[in-house]
Parts: structure tokens; sequence; C-alpha cells
């Protein structure tokens, strides 16, 4: 189609103004930087949060029943469990990539959830721009073997299988920046316009909490697996989100349950980190095996309300940090 010139007779004012606009030449702003959250930790990272199984509890009743407007972002105008396409998910779990959009299903099987979800929608809904989750996470891991942040230390063997002091710290780098260098793969959208790692969210500790030793180390061990993090990553302030084992909730009267909580909660409180990790207290998201798809404490009672609770309390905190 021929180009008109601006002094085309009988253009008149209004068509020169169209004109103008039209053949005006502006630089448009490249899209934003992919935002990247890092979520790791054991089997309630992991998550087993029931979609559908049992009576009480688990996410297809929570959304039927929910009377406080908590959860209808979760399904679409069809009533399907909504699939979002500005936050996606890497997690590969039991050597099985699940990738894609956020939706549910990301937990330990298709029919269950852990914090991501509603983490995900929560830092989804904040910001413009694409956002990638990476999940990395096993069941029954300790702080204090599996995580242990061996860093520089000379006296620890290189982690070489499941079992060696630091391996699944090793193995959560290598997914993360497996995953970084690959973005075209796991996110649609992305053309090249380069990411940043935002913050990491941390839900983990059963497996300290039932060994003296580990759970009196476990205040000084969070702290150097955070620096070791934002060392390797190459985040020196990367912002970080703890979220405490409240299993059992505020009737836990166990003394290494405790102390544990306590170990976690106090981690903010080191000088280095003011400001920039936050610890979620999440006793108040327990809920009783009667209102539970099960009877299995060290897992939330597989209660998708506890899972989503603690996902979104994750979620604002972080949010807290990177926007104070």
């Amino acid at each position: 189609m021929e180009k008109k010139s601006v002094n085309t007779p009988g253009i008149g004012l209004l068509g020169i103004l169209i004109t103008i606009l039209l053949f005006t030449s502006f630089t448009p702003k490249g899209p934003a930087p992919l935002k990247v959250f890092i979520l790791a930790g054991q089997s309630n990272m992991v998550g087993h949060g029931e979609v559908e199984k049992g009576d009480l509890g688990n996410l297809n009743y929570l959304v039927e029943n929910d009377e406080t407007g908590a959860y209808p972002h979760l399904v679409d105008e069809k009533g399907d469990w909504k699939v979002r396409d500005d936050v996606f998910i890497y997690f590969n779990h039991q050597e099985k990539i699940h990738a894609g959009g956020l939706t549910v299903g990301y937990g330990a099987n298709e029919n269950t959830i852990g914090p991501e979800l509603q983490f995900g929608h929560v830092v989804g809904d904040h910001y413009d721009s694409d956002v990638l989750i990476i999940k990395t996470a096993w069941g029954g891991k300790s702080l204090a073997v599996d995580f242990f942040p061996y860093g520089d230390l000379t006296d620890i063997k290189p982690p070489l299988a499941a079992g060696d002091t630091g391996y699944f710290y090793g193995q959560m780098i290598s997914t993360v920046n497996e995953v970084l260098g690959h973005l075209e793969d796991h996110v649609p959208s992305y053309e090249g316009q380069g990411y940043e790692i935002m913050g990491f969210g941390w839900h983990q500790g059963w497996n300290d909490r039932i060994n003296q030793e580990a759970n009196d180390a476990y205040r000084e061990n969070m702290i150097q697996f955070i620096k070791d993090v934002q060392k390797d990553l190459g985040v020196p302030k990367l912002p970080f989100v703890i979220a405490t084992t409240g299993m059992s909730g505020w009737s836990e009267t166990h003394p290494r349950a405790l102390s544990l909580m306590e170990a976690q909660l106090a981690v903010a409180d080191f000088p280095e980190f003011i400001g920039n990790v936050k610890v979620v207290e999440t006793r108040d998201f327990w809920r009783e095996v009667e209102e539970s798809p099960a009877d299995q404490s060290y897992h939330w009672n597989r209660n998708a309300e506890s899972y989503f609770l603690i996902g979104k309390s994750m979620g604002e905190s972080m949010i807290d940090i990177l926007e104070p």
C-alpha cells in the first residue's frame, strides 16, 4: 500500500495529525526481564495438599464451599482449574519434569498442590512481566546433611550421591542453573529479554526436627545456607522467606518441635539479614484431622487449605521484602 505524504492536497488537518502519529518513529521499550523465584525444601514443599481426595479439606471442597472469597481465581468461567499464561513453573520430581503454566497438580502428583500454587498467584498478580518458579524439593531431606551448605569447607568429601553431605544442595543449585540456561524451553514468551532472580522460598524442617543434633545446629546451618545460596547464585542480597514447620499448630508441646521453630524464627534476627529475610509463622494454618483428607500430621494432614495459606503468606512476605 502506497504511503501518503503529509503534504498531500486535500488530506486536511485531521489527516495530517493521523499521518504524523502513524509514521513518527518511537523506540518501544523492550519486554521486562523475566522474574524468577526459587522454592526449595523437603516433602512439604513438594506438596501433599489433596485436590480431590477426602470429604473435607481438599481443594475441590474449599472452592465449592468458599465463603471468604479466597479461591475464585483458581477456576475459570467453566469451573475448570485455571492455567496462568504469565506464571510458569518448573519442577523435576522423581526424574520427571513437570513444567508449564501455573495451575493445580505441581505437588507430589497431578492431584496435589504445594505452596507454589498461591505463592505463584501472589507474585504473578504483583508483576506486569512474566514469572517463572523453579521448584527444587525432595521428600525426607535434612538441612544438617542433605541440604548442608558445604561451601568451601575442605573437610567434607565432594557429594557424589544421595546420602552424601550436601548432595541435594548441589542438586538444587545445578537445577536452577540448568533451567536458567534454557529459559526458552520452559517459558513460551521468553525471547532473550533476560531474567532477574527475585527471591527464594524455603519450607523444610521435619527431618531436623526429629534429630537433636540437627535441631541444635539448625539456626547456624540456615544462616550458612542462605549465605551460600546468595553466593552461588550470584545475588548477594537475594531475599529469603522461610515457612516454619508449624505442623500440629499451637497445641504442639514437644521440645524439639518448639526449638526448631524458634531456630527458624530467629534466622530473621541475624544482623546481616534484617529486612532481607522474613519468616512466616505457620501454626495458624494447621487444620485438625476431622477437617482434613488424612491423618498425616507431618504433611499437614494433606489439607489443601494449609498449603494454600503457606504459599499465600510466603508470597506476601516476599513482596514485602521486594517492595517495602
